[in-house]
């Protein structure tokens, strides 16, 4: 991505020079800066779209086949490996994986800016699904719960948390230069425990399907949009011409 915004950036002024007539090396800037933006507001729109079609009939009944196909699976082991599941999804979860990361950024990448970006990104995610819920207001499922929920429903902050930081997880082992085999295996045991935190809160009875889906949007989001500036940030500092 950091060679693409840099491809953008020399496009833009080459464009901005021919149209002025001369060299302004901060208005490619300014122009991401604006592209940003839109895709903050656009973002927000297409899930305000998405969350106005939560009281519809058709989501109504896909959340109800979903949550019954799922808990028809409902057995002991199961039960106790979603348990177990989303509470890595959860606080303390998050804070043993951050550790370990930040080792890793610190003492074999010698990048502790990975850290930082990784709290960046947790913190957005963890304080938007707050607001998100309180401005929803989607009580949680009628259903038995097997463990202990507090919050409403809409969207799923295990969902939303999860895709944002092991999203972002993905997006910075896939940069990372190691061996190619272990860097796949890493990223396939990523993708397999985001989906399965987002199933577990389905299988445990706390969430609808939707909740789910809307937690992956969200945070999807999040993820695109902070790669987006950081490597637009890293490209501004090392370009000679600012």
């Amino acid at each position: 991505m950091q060679n693409v915004i840099k491809i953008i950036i020399d496009t833009l002024k080459q464009l901005i020079s021919k149209v002025f007539k001369k060299h302004n090396d901060q208005l490619p800037y300014i122009i991401i800066s604006v592209i940003a933006i839109l895709i903050v507001i656009g973002s927000a729109n297409l899930f305000i779209e998405l969350t106005e079609n939560l009281h519809t009939t058709s989501l109504a009944q896909f959340d109800t086949t979903i949550t019954e196909q799922i808990l028809a699976y409902r057995n002991p082991t199961l039960t106790s490996y979603f348990v177990f599941i989303t509470d890595v999804g959860d606080v303390y979860g998050y804070l043993l994986v951050f550790i370990l990361c930040n080792v890793a950024f610190l003492l074999i990448l010698k990048k502790w800016q990975y850290g930082v970006q990784l709290s960046v990104v947790i913190l957005l995610a963890l304080s938007s699904n707050i607001i998100l819920k309180k401005v929803v207001n989607r009580p949680r499922p009628e259903l038995e719960h097997l463990v202990s929920v507090e919050t409403l429903s809409y969207p799923s902050g295990h969902a939303m948390t999860a895709m944002a930081f092991y999203g972002f997880l993905i997006y910075l082992f896939y940069h990372f230069k190691i061996h190619p085999i272990l860097k796949f295996c890493i990223i396939l045991l990523l993708i397999f425990l985001i989906f399965s935190i987002g199933i577990s809160r389905i299988y445990l009875g706390v969430h609808f399907p939707s909740d789910i889906v809307g937690g992956f949007i969200a945070g999807f989001i999040w993820v695109i949009l902070c790669a987006l500036i950081f490597n637009f940030i890293r490209v501004y500092r090392k370009d000679p011409t600012v």
